[in-house]
């Protein structure tokens, strides 16, 4: 009676610690949707607000492959230097050296801004954005902010053809200094909008997103 009495405890116990340690294992598995109001700091603090929302840039300038691929894709430097080989700094600090070095009676100096200096520098560029040897060129480390599973394929192409504001899943980018994830981007939260999404684009092209599991899982 003792040795049952025993084995059931132990039994119980064993059982209890089982699941303690089952549960802190799940708790530590990497949910679809767990990253929502995720927003790291970059290497360079580039600006949608500025860029897409006060000059108006349109997304597709920067992020070209969300119409032609999969995937929208990070864009080269060499995008962001199409304008900063010209744009160094902000009007106002550029005004300010060109006062300055009227009343000098000097020639301006180039003015470059401590974020662009980043981009130059990660460009193999010095201050006066010429080639350096003390710069080698480098990748830009940026982080990745949206982020699905493996078992799942998404495709932009499909999204932009059938006139998907960027802002649906994206939030209001041009609002954002610094990015980040507004949508849970889980899969009820995607079959929810397919449900929704009918009728026509507004150059009349029909929209019927397929609701298989084939579309997003192959």
């Amino acid at each position: 009676m003792m040795k049952a009495r025993l084995f059931s405890t132990l039994l119980l116990l064993g059982i209890v610690l089982a699941g303690a340690s089952l549960t802190r294992s799940v708790s530590k598995v990497p949910l679809v949707g767990i990253d929502r109001g995720y927003q790291p700091v970059q290497p360079i603090a580039y600006s949608h607000r500025l860029h897409a929302g006060e000059l108006a840039i349109p997304c597709l300038y920067c992020h070209g492959g969300a119409e032609k691929s999969r995937r929208a894709g990070i864009p080269s430097a060499s995008i962001c230097m199409n304008c900063h080989r010209f744009v160094s700094a902000t009007i106002g600090a550029i005004r300010e050296e060109d006062a300055r070095a009227q009343e000098e009676k000097r020639n301006p100096k180039t003015i470059v801004s401590a974020e662009l200096a980043k981009l130059y520098s990660a460009q193999g560029l010095d201050g006066e954005l010429q080639p350096s040897a003390e710069h080698a060129v480098t990748p830009i480390a940026w982080k990745r902010v949206h982020s699905i599973p493996d078992f799942v394929a998404f495709d932009h192409r499909p999204h932009v053809a059938a006139e998907i504001e960027c802002q649906s899943c994206h939030g209001a980018i041009e609002t954002m200094d610094r990015v980040r994830q507004e949508a849970t981007l889980s899969m009820g939260w995607c079959v929810q909008c397919h449900r929704e999404m009918t009728g026509r684009t507004e150059a009349g092209k029909p929209v019927d997103p397929p609701l298989d599991c084939a579309t997003c899982h192959y």
